[in-house]
């Protein structure tokens, strides 16, 4: 047999075709006729699919009609088309809020996971009523959020209270936390990680649990410190794990309405109202629907982008 009817054979072979010609040519493939179980299948999930649809499209639509109308809770009003996503751009309230959204995100996000990053890998340790302290770290996040706000006012909020004591009693006044703009925004911020650690926890603690534990005594045998593991094993070994809870944790923060609204109420003079916020007041207090909702629509599509480009890095570290 000749070097070239060789060549032939094998490739029909991988084909799934015999050397002789018997079997099915390369590009023929079976027809795929549905069977009366998934004919039955499909007839009973569609119903529920078109409801679901249904439930979560009207209301998107329904509010995307309202952003370009000047009603409000009542009637629907005029179309104005894009007046309302130009009137809320024009605000310098929105840009605020804006910037107070970026920098409660970036701390609520970055710092719950370096502080659930960093719980987590201390539990990986043998520790003295390990189960216990578990437990108690998962309270801030199992307590509702309405139970948590009123703690920390009872602490903060007036000058009675036990922080400003505090910092009177060690020499720096009487400090009014939530009444200064700055202090505020720290507070809320301090609140949010507070309350956000221990999903990270879970998150990281999870993660750290599918790395075996071989790796690490390879590396500690070959001289590896802790500083080298933490930037050479752990963090790459649990970098799907990190971007998979930054883009959950970034959707937390940025449609977290209870933390800043029970906590400051947006106050003081705006200093600490989100977008979020700034919609409900929009919508709800002045009852101006159309700027609301398109307050609402913008944050969406940030989320969108957002969650885009995270879910990008999730899929090339699952490539590499």
């Amino acid at each position: 047999m000749s070097t070239d009817s060789v060549a032939q054979s094998l490739r029909r072979a991988r084909s799934g075709v015999g050397v002789a010609g018997a079997g099915r040519p390369p590009d023929a493939r079976p027809k795929r006729v549905l069977s009366p179980r998934n004919v039955t299948m499909i007839a009973l999930v569609l119903p529920s699919i078109l409801l679901v649809l249904l439930l979560n499209a009207y209301p998107v639509l329904y509010a995307g009609v309202q952003s370009v109308r000047d009603g409000d809770l009542i009637s629907s009003g005029d179309f104005v088309g894009l007046a309302n996503y130009q009137t809320v751009l024009s605000d310098p309230v929105f840009w605020q809020a804006a910037r107070f959204t970026l920098v409660f995100t970036l701390v609520g996000v970055f710092g719950s996971w370096a502080m659930g990053m960093g719980l987590a890998l201390l539990l990986r340790r043998r520790i003295p009523a390990g189960g216990l302290f578990k437990v108690l770290l998962l309270l801030p996040w199992v307590v509702p959020v309405v139970v948590s706000a009123t703690s920390w006012n009872w602490l903060v909020a007036t000058p009675q209270s036990p922080l400003p004591i505090l910092a009177d009693a060690l020499g720096f006044g009487r400090v009014l936390f939530l009444a200064n703009p700055l202090l505020a925004q720290i507070t809320v911020c301090v609140f949010k990680v507070w309350i956000s650690f221990p999903f990270m926890m879970m998150m990281m603690g999870a993660a750290l649990a599918a790395v075996d534990n071989n790796v690490y005594e390879a590396a500690r045998v070959d001289g590896a410190s802790g500083a080298q593991l933490l930037r050479t094993m752990t963090l790459p070994l649990t970098a799907k794990s990190t971007f998979i809870s930054w883009i959950l944790m970034t959707i937390f923060c940025v449609n977290d309405f209870p933390t800043v609204f029970l906590l400051t109420g947006g106050g003081p003079v705006n200093a600490t109202q989100t977008l979020v916020v700034q919609a409900y007041r929009t919508v709800f207090l002045d009852f101006e629907t159309g700027p609301g909702v398109a307050i609402a629509f913008l944050m969406t599509v940030v989320l969108v982008v957002i969650s885009v480009v995270l879910y990008r890095s999730v899929k090339k570290v699952d490539i590499e």
